[in-house]
């Protein structure tokens, strides 16, 4: 795979196609195929230790191919190269994503419980903020955890809540009636640890207010090593569940540098004729973290201005 050239900008794109090499000749160029997230080599030389062992939520293709064609023709990089949109995502999950089930691997109401690593310890603020706000970097701390893994763990008040994504047949669930028949049931983790854990987080104290899980509640716990700043419940009403986690991987955030008409800038600042890119391949759009649904606005906005260049650009190149 290869970006082809000509006299004066890029002119198509040589590919393989039944074993045998090919050139597909345009007069503009739109590059829009995703991240490098399904590239285990990219992922551990780019977001770190151990990323190369990730589950991907999506497809296998996306695996850096446009990234390398690009800059071989001389393309800058830019953004978040060691980030990535990387959620909580059910331990025993295929590789990469499974059409039949789509994106219920994804385990989403950790605010309304603990999370607990392989030591039995909670690791971060479960109710820092709306999961849309905190979902697509807490897989990051899942993976920062021993094992690479961690347990979801709601007590009989807020089953209820929980979405659809935690009733699926093909899941890692776990059920009792009592921590300490739970704790011998957590795959990989400290029973006495968990246990430790679980009476400090019911101990702690807690201002006078109500449960509610549609707002910023206050309900907090005080005096821990890690508080919990909303929705902390004390988990104190049996049956018990606990779903295992590990991260899965939506996309990468680093990727070329495009100017506001999406044309693909070399390292000198200026466009490359006949070549732009849109959706995941775009660097600099995320920093650490991502807000809900930002990207498929980020693809359309893209995508159109891509799209309205290439034809333009087409056109010119039709002339000369």
């Amino acid at each position: 795979m290869a970006l082809l050239e000509g006299d004066s900008g890029v002119r198509g794109v040589r590919a393989r196609w039944h074993g045998r090499s090919v050139a597909l000749r345009a007069r503009a160029v739109v590059l829009a195929c995703g991240g490098f997230e399904s590239n285990p080599e990219m992922r551990a030389r780019y977001l770190g230790p151990n990323w190369d062992l990730a589950k991907v939520r999506g497809t296998k293709f996306n695996t850096g191919w446009g990234h390398r064609m690009a800059v071989e023709v001389g393309a800058a990089v830019t953004g978040h190269w060691s980030g990535a949109h990387a959620v909580q995502w059910d331990m025993n999950a295929p590789q990469y994503g499974d059409l039949s089930i789509g994106d219920k691997f994804q385990k989403h109401n950790y605010p309304f419980g603990v999370l607990i690593n392989a030591r039995g310890e909670r690791f971060l603020d479960e109710g820092l903020d709306f999961h849309s706000y905190t979902y697509a970097k807490y897989g990051h701390e899942v993976m920062r955890q021993p094992g690479l893994f961690a347990w979801q763990i709601f007590d009989r008040k807020v089953v209820h809540l929980l979405r659809d994504e935690y009733r699926i047949p093909r899941i890692t669930k776990e059920t009792a009636n009592t921590f300490e028949e739970l704790a011998g049931k957590l795959t990989g983790v400290d029973p006495l640890g968990f246990l430790r854990t679980v009476t400090e987080y019911n101990d702690a104290p807690r201002p006078n207010v109500s449960f509610n899980p549609n707002i910023h509640d206050g309900l907090c716990t005080q005096g821990l090593a890690i508080n919990k700043t909303n929705w902390a419940n004390r988990l104190d009403t049996p049956p018990y569940e606990a779903y295992g986690v590990t991260a899965g991987v939506t996309f990468t955030f680093g990727g070329l540098k495009v100017s506001e008409r999406a044309e693909v800038e070399d390292t000198a600042g200026t466009p490359i004729s006949g070549l732009f890119a849109a959706g995941e391949i775009v660097g600099g759009l995320y920093y650490h973290n991502y807000g809900s649904g930002t990207g498929l606005v980020a693809g359309v906005v893209f995508g159109r201005l891509a799209g309205e260049a290439a034809a333009r650009s087409a056109g010119r190149n039709a002339i000369n």
